[in-house]
């Protein structure tokens, strides 16, 4: 079982897919319900610690704007812990909206400059786009569990 990355990270969808193929999906879901159940978050409804800004430091600098930060500090361990990825671009809005444009953006780079094996597919505009686009995830993840 690998750890793979999504992108975008809150679509349920892609989660759901990487976990049915055996593998353990990094999205920002499980991220955030950790912090959101953790019991020493005691900052509602930021759920962050004094720690987290910090944190975000790591991906970002200090002159990029605050959100990027926070959002960077929750993601980033993420893509450090990935062992492969599947990046999906041009997604429709249902598929996983990410919200924040320049994240998004360093997401993608940081991900991209990794060395692990990475897929990346344009989303599916048609029924068969869409088969050829489930196929091609298939035969990634399928690929991971046989180790090559």
């Amino acid at each position: 079982m690998a750890k793979i990355f999504i992108y975008p990270m809150t679509s349920l969808i892609l989660s759901d897919m990487v976990a049915r193929f055996g593998h353990q999906p990094m999205g920002s879901a499980l991220a955030i319900r950790e912090r959101i159940q953790t019991p020493s978050v005691e900052s509602p409804p930021l759920q962050i610690t004094p720690e987290e800004p910090k944190k975000g430091l790591k991906y970002a600098a200090v002159e990029v704007p605050s959100g990027v930060r926070g959002r960077m500090a929750i993601m980033g361990p993420l893509i450090e812990e990935a062992e492969a990825a599947i990046i999906i671009t041009d997604a429709d809005f249902a598929f996983g909206c990410m919200g924040c444009a320049r994240t998004n953006e360093l997401l993608k780079d940081l991900v991209r400059n990794r060395a692990i094996p990475k897929l990346e597919l344009r989303y599916p505009t048609s029924e068969e786009e869409g088969d050829r686009f489930v196929a091609a995830i298939r035969e990634f993840l399928e690929s991971l569990r046989e180790g090559g």
